[in-house]
């Protein structure tokens, strides 16, 4: 094999080519042409561009060659049957909520092929769900990707085996909430392509935590799409929690459209991660809709976190809001890129934009691009950034009433990431994930030897008995 990191992406590539030949009889005896006919052209376009480089605008800044040069397993359509590791326990699922569970990419034992609630709501295993809602699936299928030359969406719409099914009808609100795990535990450094379908009726309302882990520090490449289908008045909320290890990649693509008085608002929590790269396409084709996309990252070591954001006003009358803040500690590196374009037909929107930073140190690095593409006049928009350190007045404040110095960054920083903590609706996930932060800030973001919170048990939650609205 060679050393060249160029020649070794191109030979995974190949590998990538060759064992879709193989794997072609397969697909042609299980599926429909419609499917079939998808396939082969997403391989002709990943043939054609392959993995993505920082030759392209968009990932000028993230070089995912060195993820590429790992050995990877994909042994693509094995059998599903697999168990739920004994290992696994989800941290997140202290709220009430139906769970279904991935493994590896595959849907796995305890969680069924297909679950019919008595409202009409369905959530199904992809697989299963081609079979069992061929209109609903074909119908929805590829209709929200807007990029599929993008070789990442190209290499899952070829390969994609299993992932998620999720349809709610018309005027139905799904009072449980469903949640997604998607874990990885295995002994190899493994590849996977997993593909994701919401679909939401007239008027139909769902709450939605989808959560990516891992058990295992082996090398994973993660390659997730999702596609979102929002019918006029239909109102999503979807969390996504990402705490993978060091030498995980997660690349998720996520495509929304959105109808008339529609409402979407998508909560993203990055606590661990090698290389975890989310982009996010929100198409709002009806007046009165909304996106509200939102997050929050937490990186150290050398992980890198990169949040890429477009939000297309199509039409007049809609609104969006875009809001991201991070903490990078160590040799971490950030990257945010928003993007809203407002067509001139989309008089009346209102677009807000703010991405916020605090970089804990000098080699850690942050690169932030809020933009705006406007070409109507009758519009509101708005948009920036900020990067700069924990605020040492605030700091010496804290330390002038007896706060130690260690309890004082950690106060800092609790009431910096509050604001997006504070969006998530959920009341026991709210708590949950607030838990989580202080935990990943306490134990990997900042340390202090004379500090008693450094000596406190592991699983303790923190809690400060101090009046945040006076500090």
């Amino acid at each position: 094999m060679t050393d060249n990191p160029k020649e070794i992406a191109l030979e995974l590539k190949d590998k990538l080519l060759q064992r879709f030949e193989s794997v072609l009889p397969h697909f042609e005896s299980d599926e429909s042409d419609f499917f079939v006919n998808k396939r082969k052209k997403a391989i002709e376009a990943f043939k054609e561009v392959g993995f993505p480089s920082t030759k392209n605008e968009s990932w000028r800044k993230t070089d995912l060659k060195p993820f590429l040069l790992k050995d990877y397993s994909f042994s693509f359509t094995e059998n599903n049957n697999n168990q739920i590791p004994s290992a696994y326990k989800c941290n997140i699922n202290q709220f009430d909520t139906d769970l279904f569970t991935m493994v590896n990419g595959k849907w796995v034992n305890g969680s069924d092929g297909v679950t019919t609630y008595d409202n009409g709501t369905v959530v199904a295993s992809l697989s299963t769900a081609k079979i069992a809602f061929p209109e609903i699936f074909e119908k929805h299928f590829g209709q929200c990707v807007v990029n599929e030359r993008n070789g990442l969406i190209a290499l899952n719409s070829a390969f994609y085996e299993e992932g998620y099914f999720i349809y709610v009808p018309d005027n139905v609100s799904h009072n449980t909430n469903l949640q997604m795990v998607n874990i990885i535990e295995t002994n190899q450094n493994i590849l996977t392509n997993t593909r994701n379908i919401v679909v939401l009726g007239k008027n139909a309302r769902l709450k939605l935590v989808h959560c990516d882990d891992s058990v295992d520090n082996q090398y994973s490449f993660i390659n997730n799409v999702t596609e979102i289908c929002l019918d006029n008045g239909a109102n999503l909320d979807f969390y996504k929690l990402q705490n993978k290890d060091d030498e995980a990649v997660v690349l998720t693509n996520t495509f929304v459209r959105q109808d008339s008085d529609s409402n979407f608002t998508s909560n993203t929590v990055v606590l661990n991660g090698g290389l975890i790269r989310n982009d996010t396409y929100v198409n709002l084709n009806g007046g009165g809709a909304n996106a509200d996309v939102i997050g929050l990252y937490l990186m150290d070591n050398k992980q890198i976190v990169d949040n890429h954001v477009f939000i297309a006003h199509n039409v007049s009358n809609c609104t969006s809001n875009q809001l991201f803040k991070g903490i990078v500690d160590n040799e971490a590196r950030a990257i945010f890129n928003g993007h809203t374009l407002v067509k001139q037909d989309a008089q009346q929107t209102l677009a807000l934009q703010n991405n916020n930073n605090i970089q804990l140190t000098n080699i850690s690095k942050i690169d932030t691009h809020p933009f705006l593409e406007i070409y109507a006049d009758d519009v509101k928009c708005s948009h920036g950034a900020t990067v700069g350190q924990l605020d040492m007045e605030a700091m010496f404040y804290l330390m002038q009433r007896g706060i130690c110095e260690r309890n004082a960054k950690m106060l800092l920083m609790v009431a910096f990431v509050g604001q997006i903590i504070n969006k998530i609706k959920l009341p026991n996930l709210q708590k949950s994930v607030d838990e989580l932060v202080r935990k990943r800030l306490k134990g990997e973001l900042s340390s202090c030897e004379q500090c008693s919170i450094q000596c406190a048990e592991p699983d303790k939650p923190l809690h400060f008995d101090i009046d945040m609205s006076k500090v």
